[in-house]
């Protein structure tokens, strides 16, 4: 039974191409919509993944990566102080503004400032240059989309060595580092802590976060826990701040929904192409169902008969969507794009298009066991 299905299938080519079709369009569909949301999700925490550290301590009323509210300069020491820290250093993030020594327009950036003795949370992967050079007068560390945007729309381009202004203060490159880029583009400019001072619009707290790592021994959640219940400021591990940081912007944002109808047309439109096109060739084969069973096969064999046809629909048009996407992603400039293909993708996808062919499937076997054996005589 299975070989005649096969070639019921693969004799009519363009139903075949059809059905194919029908369900690598929902693929790309999906795997485009669910990429974009975990992409935008990534974007969400893009500080976590710049600067990283084990465990990050923060104002109690902060609720995202985005939200840097100010401390006061003691907390470093209080975290120090907590049992089972390894160390604790200053970190600064917030906006600022750069400008060519030439003058004109400005180019807004995140500004990071860094413990000048530790560096910890400095960039680990550095094009050029080297990190320790922070500890030099007036330098900075900028990642190269800063480079990009600096050259594009102020006709100049920035290499190491040069040197251009933030709030009327010099400044000069470095190194250049790769990270992931921020929302709405942010571009990263690294210093130390007591520089960013200079360079940030003036404002009376400038500890944003204070980075801390455990002692040998302890764990990052039970080091957090104890800052958090002693000095009675938030103490988030790496992930918990990134998957607070995501879990905001699912409540916050109008991303979910975007996301959500993008995935949802997909399924439509594979359950709906692909349902009406495999009825559709149940139907135009209808007599030669009727004279299989008019030679004594059950409903059950024609069921796994067309369960079969769906089953391989299903894995070529669901492959050939996903290497269509994946070679698109390929060829995308890396962290430019709002899209992150993980492994959890395909899978969720192939859930769907599985329901999408069983279904459909179960469609064209309601109307196989409605054949009568006798429509194979009737002319």
């Amino acid at each position: 039974m299975t070989d005649i299905g096969l070639r019921m299938l693969f004799g009519d080519r363009a139903k075949y191409a059809m059905l194919v079709s029908g369900v690598c369009f929902a693929t790309i569909l999906m795997t485009q919509g669910l990429a974009l949301f975990f992409g935008i999700l990534g974007f969400s925490y893009a500080t976590m993944t710049n600067i990283r550290a084990p465990i990050w301590v923060v104002d109690p009323l902060v609720q995202q990566a985005g939200d840097n509210q100010p401390l006061r300069d003691t907390d470093v020491n209080r975290v120090r102080s907590v049992e089972g820290v390894a160390w604790a250093a200053p970190l600064y993030v917030g906006n600022a503004q750069a400008r060519l020594l030439t003058g004109g327009a400005t180019q807004p950036l995140m500004l990071v400032g860094l413990d000048a003795d530790t560096l910890a949370g400095a960039p680990t992967k550095l094009v050029e240059g080297s990190i320790h050079d922070l500890r030099q007068p007036d330098s900075v560390v900028v990642d190269a989309r800063f480079l990009e945007m600096m050259g594009a729309l102020r006709g100049v381009q920035l290499k190491l060595g040069d040197a251009f202004e933030m709030n009327d203060r010099r400044a000069v490159i470095v190194g250049i580092a790769k990270v992931a880029q921020g929302m709405a583009g942010a571009t990263y400019v690294f210093t130390t802590w007591d520089r960013a001072r200079h360079y940030a619009p003036a404002q009376r707290r400038m500890l944003t976060h204070v980075l801390a790592s455990p002692a040998p021994g302890k764990t990052e959640a039970e080091v957090a826990q104890a800052i958090s219940r002693q000095t009675g400021l938030r103490a988030l591990t790496e992930a918990e701040f990134k998957r607070m940081s995501a879990r905001w912007m699912l409540f916050n944002s109008p991303i979910p929904y975007v996301v959500g109808l993008i995935v949802g047309i997909g399924f439509i439109i594979g359950l709906g192409v692909s349902g009406q096109t495999f009825y559709t060739f149940v139907l135009e084969n209808t007599r030669q169902l009727g004279a299989l069973k008019a030679m004594g096969a059950s409903n059950l064999k024609l069921a796994l008969m067309i369960m079969t046809q769906a089953g391989i629909v299903g894995v070529v048009g669901f492959g050939l969507g996903v290497g269509v996407m994946s070679g698109f992603f390929a060829m995308l400039p890396e962290g430019r794009a709002p899209l992150v293909l993980l492994w959890q993708i395909p899978v969720i996808v192939l859930i769907a298009i599985t329901l999408i062919c069983m279904g459909t499937a179960l469609l064209s076997v309601w109307r196989v066991t409605r054949i009568e054996p006798a429509i194979v005589f009737r002319a």
